[in-house]
């Protein structure tokens, strides 16, 4: 028998979406690397202290929409607090980061949407890691499935595809994937 990692980590995820917006800032903006590394750490401790309590590796997408960082009409609140810290008002983020941005930060992939029907590309990706427990075997059926039973195990549906397949009211549009693995 075995289960998912019950991998408690999430700087990987968090580290690729930081890494992510702090870029804008580093290549749009007058903000010093000083500024950007300030901004980066900020925003790491941030997101560690809101997802605490809501990351889940053994169900990904639980938790999915909590963990989302979401610019649109409104600045996302733990972005706005990140970039206060380094003397940014919310009208000069809005000019630095993309006006429509959503970023997934999931257990195990982290990805991102810029404008409301732009492509959902991929950040950062792994794969859980299967925990043996003491005195027991991984077995393997011959559809290589693992035989286990476990959904997330037989077929890995990430949040974003869910909203894809499920989530579209319009009719479904052609999506490009970036992916970088570790």
């Amino acid at each position: 028998m075995h289960t998912l990692c019950a991998r408690g980590t999430m700087k990987p995820e968090i580290n690729a979406a930081v890494g992510f917006l702090s870029r804008f800032l580093r290549v749009k903006g007058h903000v010093n690397d000083r500024q950007v590394q300030t901004f980066s750490q900020s925003l790491q401790d941030i997101l560690s202290e809101q997802y605490k309590h809501h990351w889940f590796p053994d169900r990904p997408c639980k938790g999915s929409g909590y963990r989302c960082i979401r610019i649109n009409h409104k600045m996302d609140p733990l972005v706005g607090q990140a970039g206060q810290r380094i003397g940014l008002t919310i009208q000069q983020l809005y000019l630095l980061l993309p006006s429509e941005l959503t970023l997934w930060v999931d257990p195990f992939e982290v990805s991102y949407r810029i404008g409301e029907d732009g492509s959902i590309c991929v950040l950062y990706e792994s794969q859980p890691m299967p925990v043996v427990m003491p005195g027991t075997a991984i077995t393997s059926s011959p559809s290589g499935s693992g035989g286990s039973g476990n959904p997330m195990v037989d077929s890995h549906i990430s949040c974003k595809e869910e909203l894809m397949v499920l989530g579209r009211a319009s009719p479904s549009k052609a999506y490009n994937m970036m992916t970088v693995s570790s």
